[in-house]
């Protein structure tokens, strides 16, 4: 069950409130952000949307243009103060991709699962549904409310493109919303925003970061070793993972201070959100759904360990993933493995001994 919306707005009322998405936004973030802007002004509560970093892809762009979203990135923000409201939207504070604002973080709406635990929040709406503008779509039709053209657009672009077009993360919410989203929306804006997957002068770094995958055992590895949005990681990670031989993939980019990482899986049993979570928990931070998840490693923790930092990087998710794998074995596929290392073991020692 979710929290009254009459609870949100009795919160908010009489204060300075901003809309924060989690940085660099994407089309789920800021439909989100968008969505909840408009409903809130329904009941007179003026709100500023705020994030870090740029909006990078052009098809995002343009829906935000298209649309009129006001867009403030933290740096324009100059009178901010620690008693305005703040609601984090599809991000949670704590989290390694939301900058810490000065204000107050009262409230959360958001649909991935919770890794730091915030006691804080005055108002809190956490559902693991396939995008975040599912749940803000609820809203309206929870409470009949009406809504834009626009407004409906948006949101149903941010939920195809946050469940790959009801390929991953999927709930029957997710379908609900999408049936009452469907009639509202301009779906020829819809399929316009979409052509742009992948940016023509992107096409070059593409081909070249397809050449260097590495694959251990369905695991696959990709540094993109140039200077690329964070969508272009996504996307890669998205292409890296239908190949047929890859079910789990991570791809990272050098950033300034660390490594940024998008992770998919689609085996149930590599949870890419709790692989990623535990995987850089010592050196940065991660998380995110079973399905997809992102990160962040701070680059001296990385090179604190070894200067050559893919090796890093791999040894650090394939040490989890391995551990998973052997918690799942049959005492059959234990002892056979034993039995084979025992074996190749014994075959090193021989052959140390007749050199």
């Amino acid at each position: 069950m979710s929290p009254k919306l009459s609870e949100l707005v009795t919160l908010l009322k009489g204060h300075r409130v901003f809309i924060q998405t989690h940085n660099f936004p994407d089309p789920d973030a800021i439909a989100s952000a968008y969505g909840l802007q408009v409903l809130l002004g329904k009941f007179n509560i003026r709100t500023t949307i705020c994030h870090h970093g740029n909006v990078e892809r052009t098809a995002t762009a343009n829906m935000v243009a298209d649309f009129g979203i006001s867009m403030t990135t933290d740096e324009d923000i100059k009178d901010m103060k620690p008693d305005d409201y703040i609601i984090t939207v599809d991000a949670q504070k704590g989290n390694a991709n939301i900058l810490d604002l000065v204000g107050d973080e009262v409230a959360v709406i958001d649909h991935h699962p919770v890794f730091n635990e915030i006691k804080s929040y005055k108002y809190k709406d956490i559902r693991i549904v396939g995008s975040c503008a599912t749940i803000i779509a609820d809203y309206y039709r929870l409470y009949n409310i009406d809504m834009p053209q626009d407004v409906a657009t948006a949101l149903l672009y941010g939920l195809k493109m946050d469940t790959k077009d009801f390929t991953r993360g999927v709930t029957e919410l997710d379908v609900e919303i999408y049936k009452y989203l469907f009639p509202k929306a301009d779906m020829v804006a819809i399929r316009r925003f979409q052509s742009g997957t992948i940016q023509y002068d992107e096409l070059e770094a593409f081909v070249d970061s397809m050449k260097k995958v590495e694959v251990y055992n369905g695991v696959a590895f990709a540094f993109l070793n140039f200077d690329c949005a964070d969508a272009f990681v996504a996307t890669m990670s998205d292409f890296i993972l239908s190949l047929d031989i890859v079910d789990f993939c991570v791809v990272y980019t050098r950033k300034e201070h660390g490594f940024k990482f998008s992770v998919r899986s689609e085996l149930d049993e590599l949870d890419a959100g709790q692989i990623s979570q535990k995987a850089l928990e010592d050196v940065g931070s991660g998380g995110g759904h079973k399905s997809m998840a992102g990160g962040f490693a701070v680059e001296t923790k990385i090179l604190d360990i070894s200067i050559d930092y893919n090796r890093v990087i791999q040894n650090l998710f394939l040490n989890v993933i391995d551990g998973i794998r052997k918690d799942e074995m049959t005492p059959v596929e234990k002892s056979s493995e034993k039995a084979a290392m025992e074996a190749l073991e014994k075959k090193i020692k021989d052959s140390e001994k007749t050199s």
